[in-house]
Formats: C-alpha cells, sequence, structure tokens
C-alpha cells in the first residue's frame, strides 16, 4: 500500500515536497500520483500547489481528482499546502470561483496599499520568511475571531518541536479567512495578522510552504506522517 499520496494535478512544486518526504521518513512508500484510485488507497495524502486558483481547480476537475481529494481530506491523515489548503475553501477572491467547499470560509487578497512599521510599501505577493504565531484560541483571536473551545488551548500535534515564532517560507498574494475560529492553528503579521494554518479532524492546512522552510518545515512534515488523528 502506498504510505503518502501527493496529488498531482499539474500545478505545484511537486519534487520538492516530495523530498522532502523521502527526507523526513525514508521507510516509507511515497508516491506523487494524479491516480484517483491511489489517492482513495493511500494511508495519508498531501495537497501542494502552486499557480492561480482558476487553473488549480480547472486541472484538478480535467484529471477527475476532485471526488478523491475532497473524500481523502474528510478521511484520513491529510496536508494542504498553499493553494492546497485555499482550495479547501468555499470560494476564492481569485478569479472570483468556487473551492472544493471542505472548510467554511473565503480567500482574499492582501491589501495592495500595505504599509511596514516604517512606512514603507508592503509587496504583494508577500515572498520570503516570516515568523509564525501557533497558539490555537491566541491565534484566533489575533485574526478577530472568538473561539469558545477549550480544546483550542491545546497545542496541535503537528507543531511539536517547533518553536513559537519559527519562520517558514511563503509566496502568496492570497490568504484563506475562516468562518470557524476552531480551524485556526496559526497566524502571521503582514503587517497586520492573517490565518497561515488551520485545522479539523483529520486535516491540516497551511499557507506557508514546510518543504522550503529549512529544519522547521522538515519537523512539521515529519509530524504529519507519524500524526494519527
Amino acid at each position: 500500500m502506498v504510505d503518502v499520496a501527493i496529488v498531482d494535478y499539474g500545478m505545484g512544486n511537486l519534487r520538492s515536497v516530495e523530498q522532502a518526504l523521502r527526507h523526513v521518513a525514508p521507510e516509507l512508500k511515497i508516491v506523487v500520483t494524479d491516480d484517483p484510485g491511489v489517492i482513495e488507497r493511500a494511508g495519508r495524502v498531501v495537497f501542494p500547489g502552486q499557480g492561480a486558483m482558476p487553473d488549480c481547480m480547472r486541472e484538478l476537475d480535467a484529471r477527475g481528482l476532485r471526488s478523491a481529494v475532497v473524500n481523502a481530506a474528510k478521511s484520513k491523515p491529510f496536508l494542504g499546502i498553499c493553494i492546497g489548503l485555499q482550495m479547501l475553501f468555499e470560494h476564492s477572491a481569485e478569479g472570483d470561483v468556487a473551492g472544493l467547499g471542505v472548510l467554511a470560509g473565503d480567500v482574499v487578497r492582501f491589501s495592495s496599499n500595505m504599509q511596514d512599521a516604517k512606512g514603507n510599501k508592503l509587496k504583494v505577493p508577500h515572498m520570503g520568511w516570516n515568523q509564525v504565531t501557533h497558539a490555537g484560541r491566541a491565534s484566533a483571536r489575533h485574526v478577530g475571531l472568538k473561539p469558545d473551545l477549550q480544546s483550542l488551548d491545546n497545542e496541535h500535534p503537528l507543531w511539536d518541536g517547533i518553536a513559537q515564532g519559527a519562520r517558514f517560507y511563503y509566496v502568496h498574494s492570497f490568504y484563506v479567512k475562516p468562518q470557524d475560529a476552531s480551524l485556526v492553528q496559526a497566524t502571521s503579521d503582514y503587517p497586520l495578522p492573517f490565518v497561515c494554518a488551520v485545522a479539523r479532524a483529520n486535516l491540516f492546512g497551511v499557507q506557508f510552504h514546510p518543504e522550503k522552510s529549512q529544519a522547521a518545515g522538515l519537523k512539521l512534515l515529519q509530524n504529519f506522517v507519524q500524526w494519527n488523528p
């Protein structure tokens, strides 16, 4: 059986994800695949991606992968990366397209007139290294949501061994705005706080690229392949 299936829908830096996973889990059978059957049977699934949302959704459907991805996101350890996180939500402002609707909320664009604390204009896309705050309830409040679940005070297993404020690598112009505060697992600031990680049951999604984030990113991937939700 395939231990980890990396979904290939023609978009994204698949080989970097594959190499990073092989580095942290050389004993596992890891495949890059566009076969819905392989995805359905795999022990866990990674859903990466780069590019524009309309193109990604079109290619996913053209390859007949929608059902396999949605089913995996609801039934087995599942990691969405970058666009692979954004596609799980209901709607994206990028191209005004519907997502997969696995999670409630929208994907929105950074403002074009943002400034840092010194008054310097910030570029969009947000590109480079940025600190991540992973603190459940505090992260949700940081972006203006009001969680009431005590479980949000518990650290998610995928943050095990990753320091608070660790830096991860980003390349994105859009970010997710969940409706449900209990989904929020981490935030970053650019310059205002935005959600950079979400989780629900068997599903975890990140806006940054763990495969490009050196030690912290490799640790998150290692935690994922060992995670038993």
